[in-house]
């Protein structure tokens, strides 16, 4: 029997490798991600994490391998045009708006996903004031959402490292993608603000935002979000399955506690 649109894997990587000069960054990995799905890809330090994540979003072009999103070949594509297919990302390091509100910042975002003549932004028919009241209001419920309703009006250089990384998602949720990857968004957090940062990830997953990929070094977290787990290890795919399977795989175990990493 023939798999339907809804059955489709969302995304599919298939042989990705990315070289640096003699270094293979990144080695023939495959992973599929499905439609309604948290997917959390860890592994050591340098274990090629970061550099995977960037070939799928565009940052960087494989050396061999494809990319498919939605059943469409996105391989080599730019950032923007993936972005605006529905596949967002976040960063590592915050790239929110300091001087902006957090309300502002969000509705920022909201431009991504928005088709607007020049013409119609001096001269605005009544479809596009709908259509800005629209983004306010998801703007607001945004806000909201990621719990950050109190700092609505606060500059984003006075959040917390905590909040700025609601913020960020929130950003990008803005966007409206179809799928969220989002890299290291528990990094500077303590263990009770990643914890109030998982359940509001479980919560986008059902209200939100169909999946999501998730890297990160916090494994708590992506074990508790996730419904299955790729390790990577030295620039290769070590392990895949489900949380509890990829916990107790012993060359996981080895990966993270059995040698010293740099």
């Amino acid at each position: 029997m023939n798999a339907t649109h809804d059955d489709a894997p969302l995304l599919t990587v298939e042989g990705l490798s990315k070289t640096f000069g003699g270094i293979k960054a990144v080695q023939d990995i495959d992973f599929q991600v499905n439609r309604g799905e948290v997917f959390g890809l860890i592994g050591p330090n340098g274990a090629g994490k970061t550099t995977c994540f960037n070939l799928i979003t565009g940052f960087y072009t494989p050396t061999t391998g494809r990319v498919a999103f939605q059943g469409h070949d996105i391989t080599g594509h730019s950032p923007y045009r993936i972005a605006r297919r529905g596949l967002v990302r976040s960063f590592q390091k915050t790239n929110v708006l300091k001087p902006l509100t957090v309300f502002e910042n969000v509705l920022a975002g909201h431009y991504l996903s928005a088709r607007q003549s020049l013409l119609a932004t001096f001269f605005p028919t009544a479809p596009v004031r709908r259509a800005e009241r629209e983004a306010r209001d998801n703007a607001a419920r945004l806000v909201t959402l990621l719990d950050l309703g109190a700092r609505m009006d606060t500059p984003a250089y006075r959040l917390s490292c905590g909040e700025l990384r609601l913020l960020e998602v929130a950003v990008a949720l803005a966007a409206q993608p179809t799928l969220l990857m989002l890299d290291e968004p528990a990094a500077g957090l303590n263990s009770q603000e990643a914890m109030r940062f998982g359940g509001i990830l479980k919560r986008l997953r059902r209200e939100q935002v169909p999946s999501i990929v998730i890297v990160e070094h916090n494994m708590s977290l992506v074990m508790d979000v996730s419904d299955r787990v790729m390790v990577m290890d030295f620039g290769r795919k070590l392990a895949e399955g489900k949380p509890a399977e990829v916990k107790n795989n012993p060359q996981v175990v080895e990966a993270y506690l059995g040698r010293a990493r740099a």
